[in-house]
């Protein structure tokens, strides 16, 4: 708690180091394609610690102390979590925070989505919305976060600030996160030279990696000048402005007033130690139609002056909103001049193109795939699938069946929990073209907890055997050539496909079977250059489409919302005529990174020769 009159240095979210003869509160959590940090539960949690205690280096199976997470496994090596079903593979790391915050506690705030199921906020949040309920602030406002959202704590409601839409939210009791002790490790995520995959490398993922990067060496910097001697911060970046909100008032905020959130940061006081004024900081707190006022009336920036185009009130734009403001109150307090300028919008779409402009892409036949539901046929057996691709193994070899966690030469971890006629569970088998070994009961566990499609990928070097489908519901993909031309391909024209997927009812293949699913911003349209190696693109694309795995059900991490249409790890251009959103033109290396994203799908140009 910092002393009445005086600014302090907090760590956004709990994130900071605190001594070393202190408690903290572990947390997992995985990346999402967003770039944002999703916490585990609090058992999940608990379940990774005790297997990290035991072998650092090994793997977790998330499904034994979860049910809904039975496709997933955590490497510890190479602090991935793959699931077996589709290949797919995001970071994890564990992170710290203080005991006395929400998740030593136990203490969850969710929110409740279109479904009328429950989503828990990101860690970060949760941490801030619990700080100022217990300061006992009557709302919050979480625009500084980067979300348009406000909470009021007397009615327990979110509002969105742009659409005025309410939803409930609920603070709920659960199991608190676990601690530790000793000495501090740093943040574990991907780790040099321990990593089997590599993080993403659209242009999306990059600029959010350097922002991190950027921002944590100006907040170093500042803080070593600024504040000798302050707890260590944690070098995971999290969004926070390390600086008080002009017109908070010295000492805090009153009670009763609301509570505005400066990148996560709860800062009592209007200048820093010492009585250094933060220049600028009145005007860049001043709400966003002044500012934006302001901002338009200035035509050019000056010269030598670094300019951060922030996000537009009604648009987008490259730099995170609470990012920009944080440099630039950070510029200014080291007497450095900085204009905040506007941002263009992206371009999304191609002007309007007449029908009779329209053309068949050359060599590909069609213009149109439609999909139905496939069902697998009745004669292949798990226990079928499973023998086609294994060899057994007499006498194997005293290691880890990386399924279970079992000694090869004892007994599989799914015995009593899995019973299958003919199949022992200590029988241990080899797969062919790659030879790592599993027991036979958890290869069909696996299997099992999959797409059941006739196919086996390995869990360990994700070799795929047999022809891998998913889980795509049914729908329509269109594809034709437009006059027009993507930047950075200019002379030549360009591939629009247009897929379109209904709202229906999900089947044995989905996470809820007989419960309605959404689709949502369909028709999507995508866009590929129409050369060489974007006409293989586009052919690749429609094997993918009819084995189903370019889209499937699940929960949106851009809206929380479950049980709805969803990408399924294919990245796809969907900006026309920019790349402002990281889903654009130009960007030299996005044909040969989808060429390698269906080749972890199987899809390779192999199969265009069948």
């Amino acid at each position: 708690m910092a002393r009445q009159g005086s600014g302090a240095v907090l760590a956004s979210g709990g994130l900071g180091f605190p001594p070393q003869n202190l408690a903290r509160v572990v947390v997992w959590e995985w990346l999402n394609e967003h770039g944002r940090w999703r916490p585990y539960s609090a058992a999940v949690c608990h379940h990774i610690e005790n297997v990290l205690k035991e072998d650092a280096r090994g793997s977790v199976v998330l499904g034994q102390v979860d049910v809904q997470l039975a496709p997933y496994v955590i490497d510890l090596q190479s602090m991935h979590q793959f699931r077996q079903d589709t290949g797919t593979m995001r970071p994890v790391r564990r992170n710290f925070y203080d005991p006395s915050s929400a998740p030593g506690k136990g203490i969850v705030w969710e929110w409740e989505n279109d479904n009328s199921s429950w989503t828990p906020y990101d860690m970060d949040i949760c941490i801030t919305i619990q700080n100022a309920y217990e300061k006992q602030h009557p709302w919050l406002d979480l625009s500084s976060l980067g979300f348009c959202y406000l909470i009021y704590f007397s009615s327990m409601s979110q509002m969105n600030r742009q659409t005025q839409r309410k939803r409930r939210l609920r603070r709920r009791m659960d199991l608190a996160y676990p601690l530790t002790m000793g000495s501090i490790p740093k943040s574990q995520s991907w780790p040099v030279g321990a990593s089997t995959g590599t993080p993403c490398s659209c242009p999306q993922c990059l600029l959010v990696n350097s922002t991190r990067a950027a921002s944590n060496a100006i907040l170093a910097s500042q803080r070593r000048k600024l504040y000798p001697g302050a707890v260590r911060q944690s070098s995971t970046f999290a969004g926070a402005a390390l600086w008080p909100v002009a017109g908070t008032g010295t000492g805090g905020t009153a009670k009763g007033e609301g509570l505005r959130v400066p990148g996560g940061a709860f800062a009592p006081g209007p200048s820093v130690p010492g009585g250094v004024p933060l220049a600028g900081l009145n005007n860049l707190n001043r709400p966003g139609t002044q500012r934006g006022a302001g901002l338009g009336a200035r035509a050019t920036v000056p010269p030598g002056v670094p300019a951060l185009p922030v996000k537009n009130l009604n648009g987008t734009g490259p730099v995170h909103p609470a990012l920009a403001g944080m440099t630039g109150i950070l510029l200014c307090a080291a007497g450095l001049p900085v204009c905040l300028t506007r941002a263009p919008k992206p371009v999304l779409h191609p002007p309007p193109v007449s029908k009779r402009d329209i053309k068949p892409v050359p060599g590909v036949n069609g213009i149109c795939r439609k999909t139905k539901k496939q069902h697998l046929k009745k004669s292949k057996t798990p226990e079928d699938v499973v023998r086609r691709y294994v060899q057994k193994v007499k006498s194997p070899p005293d290691e880890d069946c990386t399924i279970c966690m079992e000694r090869l030469v004892t007994s599989s971890g799914y015995e009593g929990v899995l019973h299958r006629r003919g199949v022992k569970p200590e029988l241990v088998g080899k797969l062919g073209r790659c030879g790592h070994m599993y027991h036979l009961l958890c290869l069909l566990a696996m299997y099992n907890n999959g797409n059941k499609d006739g196919s086996l990928q390995c869990p360990t070097c994700k070799a795929i055997y047999g022809e891998k489908t998913g889980t795509q519901p049914p729908g329509k993909m269109e594809f034709h050539l437009i006059p027009h031309s993507l930047p950075g391909y200019a002379d030549t024209k360009t591939i629009r496909i247009v897929y379109d997927i209904p709202t229906g009812i999900q089947g044995p293949e989905h996470p809820n079977p007989g419960k309605k699913f959404t689709a949502r911003g369909f028709p999507r349209h995508c866009y590929l250059p129409d050369n060489e190696k974007g006409r293989k693109v586009l052919k690749l694309l429609l094997v993918a489409w009819d084995r189903r795995l370019i889209f499937t059900i699940g929960t949106s991490n851009t809206t929380g919302e479950s049980d709805t249409v969803v990408w399924n790890e294919i990245h796809h251009k969907t900006e026309f005529g920019s790349n402002l959103t990281g889903h654009g033109y130009p960007d030299p290396n996005y044909l040969d990174n989808v060429l390698a994203e269906l080749l972890a799908q199987g899809v390779s140009e192999a199969t265009l020769k069948d």
